[in-house]
C-alpha cells in the first residue's frame, strides 16, 4: 500500500486516557482527505451522563462543528472498536469516506457482527472498512479494562 498512514497509535492514547477515566476504553481519531487530524477522543458516556458519547460520535460531532457541516466526504475515523450500530449509522449519515477499527466487537458490534448496518438498504452510504489494525492491542486493552472490573 503506498502512502498508507496510521492513525492507531493516537486512537489507542484515546482509549487508554478513556480507561484511565474509568470509561470503556474506545478511542477514535477523524483525519481530513489532507492527512490533518481534526479530532481525536474517547469514550465520555459516563463523563456527560450521555449513552451517545461513544468516540466516534463525539470526533463526528467535533469534526461537523469545526468545518460547519454535516458531512464529511474524503474523511477518515480510525477507532479501536468496531463501531455499534448506532456509530455505523452515525458514520454512513457523516459521509465518512473510509472506517478503519482494531479489535471486532462479538458482543455490540454493528459492521462484521449482529446487524451488519452497511448492508441494510437504510445505510446510505457505505464507506471503505478495513479492520484488525493493532487488534491484539485493542482487545488487550479491552480485555484488561473488563477484567480489572470483575476481579474482587
Amino acid at each position: 500500500m503506498t502512502g498508507f498512514t496510521s492513525y492507531m497509535d493516537i486512537a489507542l492514547e484515546e482509549a487508554r486516557a478513556a480507561a484511565d477515566r474509568g470509561e470503556v476504553p474506545v478511542g477514535a481519531v477523524l483525519v481530513s482527505p489532507s492527512g490533518d487530524i481534526l479530532a481525536r477522543e474517547g469514550n465520555r458516556t459516563r463523563e456527560m451522563n450521555d449513552p451517545t458519547a461513544h468516540a466516534e460520535v463525539l470526533v463526528i460531532r467535533k469534526a461537523c462543528a469545526t468545518l460547519g457541516q454535516e458531512r464529511l466526504p474524503g474523511y477518515e475515523l480510525w477507532v479501536t472498536l468496531e463501531p455499534c450500530p448506532m456509530c455505523a449509522m452515525t458514520v454512513s449519515a457523516a459521509r465518512i469516506a473510509k472506517l478503519v477499527y482494531g479489535a471486532t466487537d462479538p458482543k455490540s458490534g454493528g459492521i462484521g457482527q449482529g446487524p451488519r448496518i452497511f448492508e441494510h438498504a437504510q445505510a446510505h452510504h457505505v464507506p471503505e472498512v478495513i479492520e484488525g489494525v493493532r487488534e491484539s492491542e485493542s482487545s488487550n486493552l479491552l480485555k484488561s479494562f473488563f477484567s480489572a472490573r470483575r476481579c474482587c
